[in-house]
């Protein structure tokens, strides 16, 4: 393989055999054979073979951009390095860019990359920069789960398995949410809830991000625009579709919870707060009377009764007391608290 740049696997596939490995040879005959047809692929026999490419080098990029047999903007898209989603066909030919997960460890952790296809009904071509799990999962899958008829069948299992994982971490987000939620219910006066605002923050962020990703794929997987081949069209545009479709349902669905419970937490910080500042203006209102009998007392002015004798200041102090008891009284009357 290492005369063919960039190149990362190659196998023939035959439904009902299993996958075989090219030799560097056979694949340089390959793509030298263009014609109207496709490829030649598998001589005498019902296959289709799979090229894969690593386009990281500059010099991979040229080569997969110039490969033979392919239209120009295939061959542009193919060697592309920024990120995009789309899904495009005219007459034997599909191509596009769809989204996936790198290889992070930890799954809340990976983030949201693009790989790229083009294929015909007996050739598939697929171009990453970097390591994409579910394309190696596709391709052990072939082992593993057998061959598909066409190589719809592996861009069908490559969805399947990114909206799988699309729907665990929605899975792990709801769990966050329902211990958001039961905190949020048994919530008594006092609590601090800070640090449900960031949980609720953080789902919220990541549904965003994973609706930003999942919506276009939709969309372009119903655009009324795509003739898809026959050979493709169950695959990609009806269980490929439903897939997408329902994580993008599930996603919504979570997206609505957060935002209510959002709201719900805004709620109950603002009762909190006024609840709050309803004691500290109730303390204070009671204290104004006495803060004037004292303001009163402590005026340094001559013939200040109650200067002299022993019992002036007990007779200050209950003056402040029966004051703030009146200003009590008369509040529960007028019941403002």
């Amino acid at each position: 393989m290492a005369r063919i740049k960039g190149l990362v696997w190659a196998v023939r596939a035959v439904p009902g055999q299993g996958i075989t490995p090219l030799e560097a040879e056979e694949v340089q005959r390959i793509l030298q054979s263009p014609s109207e047809e496709g490829y030649e692929v598998a001589s005498g026999e019902n296959g289709w073979c799979w090229l894969h490419f690593d386009t990281v080098h500059s010099s991979a990029r040229t080569y997969v951009g110039r490969l033979p047999g392919m239209p120009e903007d295939v061959g542009t898209m193919l060697a592309e390095t920024d990120y995009g989603i789309a899904l495009e066909a005219a007459d034997d030919t599909v191509w596009g860019a769809l989204p996936a997960f790198d290889d992070a460890l930890a799954e809340e952790d990976r983030e949201i990359c693009a790989w790229r296809f083009a294929m015909r009904q007996n050739i598939l071509i697929t171009t990453r920069r970097t390591p994409i799990p579910v394309l190696g999962s596709a391709y052990r899958s072939l082992q593993t789960q057998g061959v598909p008829r066409n190589p719809a069948g592996v861009i069908d299992r490559v969805l399947r398995d990114f909206t799988g994982t699309v729907r665990r971490q929605l899975a792990q987000l709801d769990d966050e949410l329902d211990r958001a939620e039961d905190v949020l219910l048994a919530i008594v006066h006092g609590s601090d809830l800070g640090h449900l605002g960031g949980i609720v923050g953080k789902v919220r962020r990541r549904s965003t991000e994973l609706r930003r990703v999942v919506m276009p794929i939709d969309r372009v997987l119903r655009d009324e625009d795509l003739e898809l081949p026959e050979w493709a069209e169950d695959d990609l545009r009806d269980r490929a579709e439903r897939q997408i479709h329902a994580a993008l349902d599930d996603l919504i669905a979570l997206q609505d919870r957060a935002r209510s419970l959002q709201d719900e937490l805004a709620s109950s910080q603002a009762e909190e707060t006024n609840r709050r500042l309803c004691i500290v203006s109730i303390v204070t209102t009671l204290m104004l009377p006495a803060t004037l009998v004292t303001g009163f007392f402590g005026m340094n002015t001559g013939g200040m009764f109650l200067a002299s004798g022993g019992l002036g200041t007990i007779f200050a102090g209950g003056l402040c007391i029966a004051a703030m008891a009146v200003t009590f009284i008369f509040m529960k009357m007028a019941r403002l608290f």
